[in-house]
């Protein structure tokens, strides 16, 4: 996808990531040991390891059909997540539903990522996990010390044969094998910038949500990157919101989420960007967007 292509795209903003102080930033609302499943603060669920609910609706449970497949399922749907609790936006209507808490998962989720057959990965601070998308289900694939800003890139992309999970630690930009869940140093993020949130990519593009001590220091920026090194292509210029934690994309849109609880769609333009809030009518109180994430085979144009 090239530059003049995206003035023709818009793109929706729905979730998040990590900032290079989002440790600091989260440790402010909960706290997590991924070795006892222990988390406090708000939107954590104390004890997703035994499976319970922390105010998740059961009747609002998403039903979709049956359980996680190979191959791509062609839904049009993102999804965007809190520390505890996995959202599906259906990517025709925009509307918004609750696919239910992670369960299993013994450490608040921080980002989220799916590959081309809609396979979910989530990371948080201390492991890796397996996650179904249509349960929030988890699996531990690793502990170790892993990014927020998550994606999966093309075959071709850091790898000849496959895909690869690919995220940022501030400026660092790093892949991760989703089998071993060992870690590589890719490249560095170019122009000063440090990963603020989240990246998303499609069609052998990237975008990522950053932040400086200039123009993006209030609120977050948005760039395209080039997903082989992780350099700046095209700076965007700066989002109305702050720590977004969360993209990603639909049909020749962006959907991100703010730790704010926010919604909001993203349209490129010549050189900058506009956006637009989307409701969510589904929002439990105090709501914190920590990630999103969409799969690699979504369509690029709409």
């Amino acid at each position: 996808m090239t530059n003049t292509s995206l003035a023709i795209l818009s793109l929706l903003a729905v979730t998040a990531c990590a900032d290079p102080n989002r440790d600091n930033q989260l440790s402010a609302g909960l706290s997590g040991d991924s070795a006892t499943g222990s988390t406090s603060g708000p939107g954590t669920n104390a004890d997703t390891s035994a499976g319970t609910s922390s105010g998740t609706d059961p009747s609002t449970k998403l039903d979709v059909g049956p359980p996680d497949t190979d191959g791509p399922l062609n839904l049009a749907e993102v999804f965007g997540h809190s520390a505890d609790t996995l959202f599906r936006v259906d990517a025709e209507t925009n509307e918004v539903e609750i696919v239910g808490d992670f369960a299993g998962c013994t450490a608040s989720i921080i980002d989220i990522a799916l590959d081309a057959n809609s396979k979910m990965y989530g990371t948080a601070y201390g492991s890796l996990w397996s996650i179904g998308r249509l349960t929030g289900e988890c699996t531990k694939i690793a502990d170790g010390s892993y990014p927020t800003s998550l994606s999966f890139v093309p075959a071709g992309t850091v790898d000849p044969d496959k895909e690869a999970l690919v995220g940022f630690n501030e400026d660092e930009y790093l892949r991760i094998d989703t089998v071993t869940g060992e870690v590589e140093v890719l490249g560095t993020l170019t122009e000063g910038l440090r990963s603020s949130g989240d990246m998303v990519s499609i069609d052998g593009a990237s975008w990522l949500t950053v932040t400086d001590l200039d123009a993006c220091s209030e609120v977050d920026c948005i760039v395209e990157i080039d997903p082989a090194t992780g350099a700046v292509i095209t700076n965007y210029g700066p989002l109305p919101y702050n720590e977004v934690f969360g993209l990603a994309f639909w049909a020749g849109r962006a959907y991100g989420f703010s730790r704010g609880g926010e919604l909001f769609e993203i349209q490129f333009l010549d050189g900058s960007v506009a956006t637009t809030p989307i409701d969510i009518p589904v929002a439990p109180a105090n709501l914190e967007f920590y990630g999103a994430g969409s799969t690699t085979s979504a369509p690029a144009a709409g």
